[in-house]
């Protein structure tokens, strides 16, 4: 296996991975990459200077990163899964209150009995604007950090900060107004509402939502300017018929001539890594403990370090379809339904279509799909068997099963090592790799201890609402 990085650009990375955002957010495949056209057309009619114009083609991009972090908050809350609330949300005037009230009562625990939806939807109520503050806030706080992470300039990280504040200071999480709302989020706001409703409802439904948000949501500014914008007939018609990326690769794209590095193919990925574990806190740091595991257990088989890179690689980004699993499902505490069990051994399959759109990255999707392959075909989702895979992907489905059970689950406790390796061991030669399951039993003590209280217990802000959802 063999990925090399060189001439690909940095912005094709983010532009592709950015389908995982869209996914966590349940809006259209290319919402990120729309948003970016529209956000820099704005930018090149309003005068951005092409420093700003590059710190506003990372954020419009990666505006995203902190969605995973309160999707959990708004299932527990709801009742209801998290992407369909996030995609019935942004058409919404939630700052009016008649609007946000028909919102929750539409969208709290629907196909439930009638009292328990009141008594959800008095729940959710009862948490008021502090409540929803505080789950902006999360969101905006997490996407930042992320930014930080990647490199992004303070311009960028400031921008996704302030994602959802409005001009007239009735925005979240600070209320921020006018001029103190940094210019380039101003721009994400309108550009990522704009292409929402041109997506939903048409292009004269965007427009007239601009001109109605115009000095509440928006910078009059730069309505006007989108309003300047509305004879271009041709932009309209290929953003809402073209292929996304396609288009974004003919702009003038300002990290088009910036080469990846593997080193920023390892940081992206670390970063990503970070959305995937935020989006369950049953998952919480799964994606770094199984790339961890397979590390280590390919040290021990003696792969080379090459390969052992990207293995990590792989690894950190093996669970990016799950960004598209529901809440409802990733934190059921009981055993799935047949459906439920479809849309989970469905994620792999979006894995790699993710990373199949990132030319960087695509040489690792048959790899990081194939986690839940087995040795006997029985696995998911392609099926493949032992003379299919390869040896990195069998490490690879060795690492998360080893870091699934020792981590809690919604149904049970993490086990000890001894109780995993023998779990493992009785599965050795059927469904797993014999050799890979030795490997990784050597090494398991090494390994850094896993807390005794589910992952719901130390993240910040979740053991409230799970207590209330239970």
């Amino acid at each position: 296996m063999h990925v090399d990085a060189r001439g690909s650009a940095y912005s094709d990375v983010l532009a592709g991975l950015s389908y995982a955002l869209d996914l966590t957010e349940g809006q259209h495949p290319g919402h990120c990459v729309r948003s970016c056209l529209i956000g820099l057309r704005l930018a090149d009619a309003a005068g951005i200077d092409p420093g700003g114009r590059s710190s506003l083609f990372h954020a419009l991009l990666m505006k995203d990163l902190g969605c995973s972090s309160n999707a959990a908050r708004f299932s527990a809350l709801f009742g209801a899964g998290d992407q369909e609330l996030k995609a019935a949300i942004k058409v919404v005037d939630w700052p009016r209150m008649l609007q946000s009230f028909r919102f929750v009562v539409r969208h709290t625990a629907p196909g439930h009995f009638w009292l328990k939806r009141v008594w959800q939807t008095l729940g959710v109520l009862a948490h008021g604007t502090a409540g929803a503050r505080d789950v902006v806030q999360t969101r905006c706080d997490r996407g930042a950090d992320i930014a930080r992470l990647l490199g992004f300039s303070d311009a960028t990280v400031a921008a996704i900060r302030a994602l959802d504040e409005h001009w007239n200071g009735r925005g979240q999480p600070l209320g921020l107004a006018g001029e103190e709302i940094p210019r380039l989020a101003r721009v994400l706001n309108l550009a990522q509402t704009c292409e929402v409703f041109l997506t939903t409802y048409g292009q004269d439904a965007m427009f007239q939502m601009a001109a109605m948000r115009r000095g509440r949501w928006f910078d009059p500014a730069l309505v006007e300017v989108l309003i300047g914008l509305r004879d271009d007939q041709r932009f309209w018609r290929r953003l809402r018929t073209a292929d996304a990326l396609t288009e974004l690769r003919r702009t003038d794209v300002p990290d088009a001539l910036t080469t990846v590095g593997e080193a920023d193919l390892d940081r992206t990925a670390e970063a990503f890594a970070h959305v995937i574990d935020a989006k369950s806190p049953w998952t919480y740091r799964h994606s770094t403990g199984v790339a961890e595991i397979a590390v280590r257990v390919a040290g021990v088989l003696g792969l080379p370090d090459g390969t052992c890179r990207l293995l990590r690689r792989a690894a950190l980004l093996h669970d990016l379809g799950k960004l598209g699993v529901s809440n409802l499902i990733l934190d059921k505490p009981g055993r799935l339904d047949a459906r439920e069990l479809a849309v989970v051994k469905a994620h792999p399959l979006h894995t790699a279509r993710i990373l199949d759109r990132v030319p960087a990255l695509a040489p690792l999707s048959d790899l990081a799909a194939a986690h839940h392959e087995r040795l006997d075909g029985r696995g998911y989702h392609r099926r493949l068997d032992g003379t299919a895979l390869s040896l990195p992907q069998r490490i690879l489905a060795i690492a998360d099963v080893g870091d699934a059970l020792r981590m809690s689950r919604p149904y049970r406790d993490g086990l000890p090592d001894d109780k995993v390796i023998a779990i493992m061991r009785r599965d050795a030669g059927a469904g797993l790799d014999a050799d890979c399951v030795e490997a990784f039993a050597s090494i398991a003590e090494r390994l850094p201890a896993v807390a005794d209280l589910p992952a719901v217990a130390v993240v910040d802000g979740l053991k409230d609402d799970y207590i209330q959802a239970a």
